[in-house]
C-alpha cells in the first residue's frame, strides 16, 4: 500500500506543484506579483476543501449499514477510476500545450482587469487533483502505511515543484507523466476490481454474495463453486462465481497479498466479474494510452525539411519566417554550413516547468 499511495501521491502532487509554478511565473512576468496571493488562496482553499471531502467521505460512513458503506465505497471506486483514467489520458494528449492553455487563460483574465479570475483557475485545477487524490486513497484511508506513502509522495512533489520553480533541477517531465501514467492505469484496474467486489457484496451486482438461484454453489455442500473445474461441468463457476481461491496459500492479511492488491489489484480470492472487469479496463485503456503517447511524441518530434524535385531541401516555415525582410540570401558555402551547424543550438528536449 506504500509504494501505491506513495505513486499516486507523487503523481498528483506534481500536476498539481506544474500548475501552481505555471501560473506564479506568469504574473511575475507581468509584473503583477501582487495577484500571487490570491493564487495561493486558491490553492489553499483547494487543498482543505481535499481534506474535508475525505475527511466526510471516510467518518460520515460510520453511520451507514454495512451495505450501505459497501455502496458507497463501490460507487466511489468506480468515479475515482473515471477520473483517473480521463486525467492520464488529457495529460498524455495536451501535457505539451497544458502551460499555454494556462498562460492563455490567465492572460485573458488580466486583460479583462479581471485579477480575481487567478483565484478560480488555481482553486478549479488544484482542487481537481486534490479530489481526484482522495477518491483514489479513500479504500485506504484507515491503512497508517497508505496514509503515510501518500502523504511522503505529495511532499516530495512540493519540494520537486519547489525545485523546478526555482531552477535548481531540470526534469524530463513528459517521460515522468508517461511512466506514472501507465502505473496509474494498473492501479486504476485494482480499483475498479476492488469497487466491483464491494458492490457484489452490497448485492448491487450479481456474484458469490448473491445466493440462489443466482450465485452457482455445490447442490450438496452449499458452498459457491470456484475456478473452471468446479462443478458438474466446465466453467460451471462462470460468470458469478469464484474465479481462483488461493487462501489456503496467500494469506489475505499477509505482506505479499496487501503488496499486490496495492499496486496491480490482485487479491487471494476473486469473483469472475472482478477478474472480467480487471482485464477488460487494460485491454481497453492500455491500447488507447500507448497509442495517446505515440501522438503526442510524433508531435513533439521536428519535422524534416522538404526536398524538391531537384534534390535541394526546402528550408523550414521558421527558417522562412527569418529570412522575412532580408532581402535575397547567397547560396550557402560548404564552409557557411559547417560554421551554421557548429553555432546553432542545442535543442534541450526537458520540460521545465
Amino acid at each position: 500500500m506504500f509504494l501505491a499511495s506513495f505513486l499516486i501521491g507523487l503523481r498528483e502532487g506534481m500536476e498539481a506543484a506544474l500548475i501552481i509554478g505555471i501560473l506564479i511565473a506568469f504574473v511575475r512576468r507581468q509584473q503583477r506579483q501582487d495577484l500571487t496571493g490570491k493564487i495561493w488562496s486558491g490553492v489553499t482553499i483547494a487543498v482543505v476543501g481535499s481534506l474535508v471531502v475525505g475527511a466526510v467521505l471516510t467518518f460520515g460512513a460510520y453511520g451507514l449499514s454495512f451495505r450501505g458503506q459497501e455502496i458507497i465505497g463501490g460507487t466511489l471506486s468506480l468515479i475515482a477510476v473515471a477520473m483517473v483514467t480521463w486525467m492520464v489520458l488529457w495529460m498524455v494528449r495536451m501535457g505539451g500545450t497544458i502551460k499555454g492553455d494556462l498562460e492563455g487563460r490567465a492572460g485573458s483574465a488580466l486583460a479583462r482587469g479581471q485579477g480575481r479570475a487567478l483565484f478560480w483557475i488555481a482553486l478549479v485545477s488544484v482542487g481537481r487533483e486534490g479530489i481526484e487524490t482522495t477518491l483514489m486513497l479513500w479504500g485506504w484511508a484507515l491503512q497508517p502505511l497508505a496514509l503515510v506513502g501518500a502523504i511522503t509522495g505529495i511532499t516530495v512533489a512540493a519540494a520537486l515543484g519547489y525545485l523546478l520553480f526555482a531552477g535548481l533541477v531540470r526534469i524530463n517531465l513528459s517521460t515522468f507523466f508517461t511512466w506514472s501514467g501507465s502505473f496509474l492505469i494498473i492501479v486504476a484496474a485494482g480499483i475498479l476490481a476492488y469497487g466491483i467486489h464491494d458492490l457484489q457484496e452490497a448485492a448491487m451486482l450479481p456474484g458469490p454474495y448473491s445466493g440462489h438461484p443466482i450465485t452457482p454453489t455445490d447442490l450438496r455442500t452449499g458452498e459457491v463453486l470456484v475456478g473452471p473445474t468446479d462443478g458438474p461441468f466446465w466453467m460451471a463457476s462462470f460468470p458469478f462465481g469464484w474465479a481462483f481461491d488461493l487462501t489456503d496459500t496467500i494469506d489475505p492479511s499477509g505482506w505479499v497479498a496487501t503488496f499486490a492488491k496495492g499496486t496491480i489489484g490482485f487479491a487471494p480470492l476473486m469473483s469472475w466479474l472482478e477478474v472480467l472487469a480487471w482485464a477488460t479496463y487494460l485491454a481497453v485503456v492500455v491500447p488507447l494510452f500507448v497509442r495517446r503517447v505515440r501522438e503526442a511524441r510524433s508531435r513533439r518530434r521536428p519535422s524534416a525539411p522538404k526536398a524538391t524535385a531537384t534534390g535541394e531541401a526546402q528550408p523550414t516555415e521558421t527558417a522562412q519566417a527569418a529570412q522575412v525582410g532580408e532581402g535575397p540570401t547567397p547560396p550557402p558555402t560548404a564552409e557557411a554550413g559547417e560554421q551554421e551547424a557548429t553555432n546553432a543550438p542545442r535543442k534541450d528536449t526537458q520540460c521545465v516547468a
